[in-house]
Order: C-alpha cells, then sequence, then structure tokens
C-alpha cells in the first residue's frame, strides 16, 4: 500500500498542501497532471529525496517518512531509462542484487528470470547503445524489480514512444505488475495512459489531489443490472 497522508512541501515558490490519498497493496495507481503540477515533487518526496513539512509517507504498513532513500524498498523507473551505456542488460539487471550482496547463484538465477519475463532474454548480452527505446524501457523496469521492492515508482515512462511500442508496454506493465505484485506509482499526463492501466486513479491539479477513478476493471452497481442474461 501507498499512503500520503495530508503532506505538505515548499519547493521554491511552489507549493502543494493537503496532499493526501492511498494506492491499496497490489495495484496500480496513476497519477496525471499537467506539467509543472507538482508531479516531479510528489515522486521526490515518495522516493526521500525531498522533506515534508507536515504529513507522512506510508509504504507496505512502514512509516518511511523520515528513512533515506535506500530504505524505502522502491524500485525507480525513469523517463528516459537511464542505462549505463558501459554495462549490459545482464548487468543492470544483476546491479541492484550485487549491491544487495546477493549470492552469485542467486543473482544470476534472478536475473534470468526477470529476463524471462520481460521477454529480453535474446539482450542479455547487448549494451545500451544497441537496444531501442522500448528495450530500454523494458530493462529499466526488470532492474527496478529485480531485487523485489514493495513500491515501484515509473515516471513518465512511456512519453517518448511510439504508438505501437506504447500499447505493447501498456499490456507488459500490468502483467508485469499482477505478476510481481508489487505496489506501482506511475506517473503521466495522459489520460488514455492512465485508463489503459490504472485501478486507481488521480489528479494532481492546483496543489490538490483528487481522486478520479478507482478499480477501473470493476462493474458498478448499475452496469451489472443493465447486463442481460444469455
Amino acid at each position: 500500500m501507498i499512503t500520503f497522508e495530508n503532506l505538505a512541501v515548499q519547493a521554491g515558490d511552489f507549493r502543494l498542501e493537503g496532499i493526501s490519498l492511498q494506492i491499496p497493496t497490489g495495484q496500480y495507481g496513476v497519477l496525471m497532471g499537467q506539467t509543472g503540477s507538482g508531479k516531479t515533487t510528489l515522486v521526490e518526496c515518495l522516493c526521500g529525496l525531498r522533506n515534508l513539512e507536515q504529513g507522512r509517507i506510508v509504504l507496505a504498513g512502514r512509516d518511511v517518512t523520515g528513512l533515506r532513500p535506500g530504505e524505502r524498498n522502491i524500485g525507480y523507473v525513469p523517463q528516459d531509462g537511464a542505462l549505463f551505456p558501459t554495462m549490459t542488460v545482464r548487468n543492470h539487471l544483476a546491479l541492484p542484487l550485487e549491491i544487495r550482496k546477493w549470492k552469485a547463484a542467486d543473482v544470476r538465477r534472478r536475473t534470468e528470470e526477470m529476463a524471462e519475463l520481460l521477454g529480453i532474454v535474446h539482450l542479455l548480452d547487448r549494451l545500451p547503445g544497441k537496444l531501442s527505446g522500448g528495450e530500454i524501457q523494458r530493462v529499466a523496469l526488470g532492474r527496478a524489480l529485480t531485487f523485489s521492492p514493495t513500491t515501484l515508482i515509473l515516471d513518465e515512462p512511456l512519453s517518448a514512444m511510439d504508438d505501437q511500442t506504447r500499447l505493447q508496454m501498456y499490456k507488459l506493465l500490468k502483467n508485469v505488475q499482477q505478476w510481481t505484485q508489487v505496489t506501482a506509482f506511475h506517473i503521466t499526463h495522459s489520460t488514455h495512459e492512465a485508463s489503459e492501466l490504472a485501478d486507481c486513479q488521480f489528479l494532481l491539479s492546483q496543489g490538490r489531489v483528487e481522486s478520479v477513478l478507482e478499480r477501473k476493471n470493476e462493474q458498478t452497481e448499475s452496469e451489472a443490472l443493465s447486463v442481460k442474461p444469455v
């Protein structure tokens, strides 16, 4: 679960106040908002890169408000993938595990498992310069998930993709999130992207967050009553 409780934060002349939202455990939450609305500021607060004036952040039942970024058990997928040019795909997937001092055999097993899940086994020995935009984001997603975080942050990961690749990534993101059961927090300005991915959806506007969609795939009572028996 991801919970923001009455957050207030100042970023230069920009201020967010009274920010509260909740994404249930294992669900895919999407935060929409125009450029400059404060989405990046909230991501920084969630990651522990910006201090709060008030409020608290709870992840997987643990108050992380005062914890450092590396203590929050968060996987992060940036907009551009942020891959190291001299590291192979295999190295990228293994890096978070090696930092956490996993045994070599476990690193190899988990790396291959994640590559299989993401459909990038054939890319394991390639460098980022030989990858397409969609492949780069698959690698960045794998790197973010390989150590089994409780929380996944995706910061506009599909914004630079063409339409066909974006459609493929919608399906991949939902399949991977459901398989790993990670709680996802996806940032976007695209209403279509939100409608395709969100279990719960929020809009950030004028310094406030409003819940605009919950349980997208669940029929409303009126819809259920209108269904005719076969």
